[in-house]
């Protein structure tokens, strides 16, 4: 198979001799042989590169999750450095000046809370008030094409972590979700997709033959990329969801917690797809620091079977039942509860609480069926 930056710079660049070229990119876009785009772009005879763009963790993914960037100059090739995650999320007028096209080539990991293709609704917002082409370079969903997951977001919970009506797990690529962003949600820019070619809707990205290159510091593998659009949600909690262990997303756990007690009664819920053995560990950054923590890794049993939102739902729920007065959902300075971003609704919270998650889950399988005709005529592979 060939992603889309080896298909743009076969082919599709000479569409573009003589525009300049701004790159919004990181660690993540690298051809098939692991030689970054920026590269490539700055050394070739027929590119002109302007300008480079930073999401969330850097261009060179060495900032930690929700660390401001500060823009900056890039010491390999001497161009500017943006941040669209400082200052702005959306480049500015001054941002723009030196380019004509905007290229995006960055790693999705398939769940609605990760920031990247929030910062492509922003450039093409930026590119449609500016007048500026902009042009997807796709790369696969690591998750795989076909399987969607939880509910959509409402509009009252609006946030980076859930700018828009998708659920947990969309199945789609980011040139995907491109065209359905200019269609359905008015971000009606100049826009080309650069499809990859050989990518098949049911391959995870283990499938591939592709190098995995972790978008973000945490996103360690694909068993971890399954289990997030569930496991994320712990991050609203006062629990730690394995930041600062080699396992992020994969086990969950806090000081109060008994790991054998809490895989037994999880296991009996017999959730296809996944087991959970019970653990403990030490974080070395963030919630709990430094203290030892009991809990549970899950493991993925049948990836094809389990709804990992489902099931990190209700292990939730499972743990604020056995720990009515240790559990919490945590607030920030201003009394807001995060879950209600990460969930995508205000409601989730009681319904945890009160044991009612399988009408829910009914209810979510509803918006699921809405959302699979809404992204229908802006797939791009079988």
């Amino acid at each position: 198979m060939k992603i889309g930056l080896d298909v743009f710079l076969e082919k599709e660049y000479k569409s573009f001799i003589g525009k300049r070229i701004g790159l919004i990119t990181n660690m993540t876009g690298v051809n098939e042989e692991l030689v970054p785009a920026i590269d490539l772009f700055h050394e070739h005879p027929d590119i002109q590169l302007t300008a480079l763009y930073a999401p969330e963790h850097g261009i060179r993914g060495d900032a930690r999750e929700g660390e401001k960037l500060e823009s900056t100059i890039d010491p390999y090739t001497g161009l500017p450095v943006y941040s669209l995650y400082g200052a702005t999320r959306k480049p500015d007028q001054t941002m723009l000046e030196d380019v004509d096209v905007l290229l995006f080539d960055l790693q999705d990991i398939g769940a609605r809370y990760y920031t990247y293709i929030y910062t492509m609704a922003y450039v093409m917002e930026a590119c449609k008030e500016y007048r500026k082409q902009f042009v997807v370079l796709d790369r696969p969903n690591p998750v795989a094409g076909t399987q969607m997951e939880g509910n959509l977001v409402e509009e009252d919970v609006r946030s980076f972590v859930g700018l828009l009506p998708i659920p947990n797990r969309h199945g789609m690529t980011v040139a995907e979700l491109a065209l359905m962003f200019k269609h359905e949600f008015d971000y009606d820019c100049e826009l080309t997709v650069i499809p990859m070619e050989g990518w098949q809707r049911d391959e995870y990205y283990d499938e591939t033959g592709l190098f995995w290159v972790p978008p973000s510091p945490n996103t360690t593998n694909i068993e971890m990329n399954i289990l997030y659009p569930g496991t994320c949600l712990f991050e609203g909690t006062n629990l730690s969801e394995g930041r600062g262990t080699t396992k992020p997303f994969e086990q969950v756990g806090a000081p109060f917690i008994d790991g054998q007690k809490l895989a037994k009664i999880f296991n009996q819920k017999k959730i296809p797809g996944v087991l959970a053995r019970p653990t403990s560990f030490i974080p070395t950054y963030q919630k709990h620091q430094n203290e030892i923590c009991g809990g549970v890794q899950l493991h993925v049993s049948d990836r094809k079977k389990l709804n990992s939102f489902e099931a990190g739902v209700l292990l939730i729920e499972t743990i604020a039942q056995m720990y009515q007065s240790e559990f919490k959902f945590i607030t920030n300075d201003q009394g807001k509860y995060f879950f209600d971003l990460l969930a995508g609704t205000r409601d989730l919270k009681q319904i945890i609480l009160k044991c009612t998650v399988q009408p829910f889950f009914e209810a979510c399988d509803k918006e699921l069926e809405d959302f699979k005709k809404q992204r229908e005529s802006y797939l791009l592979y079988k």
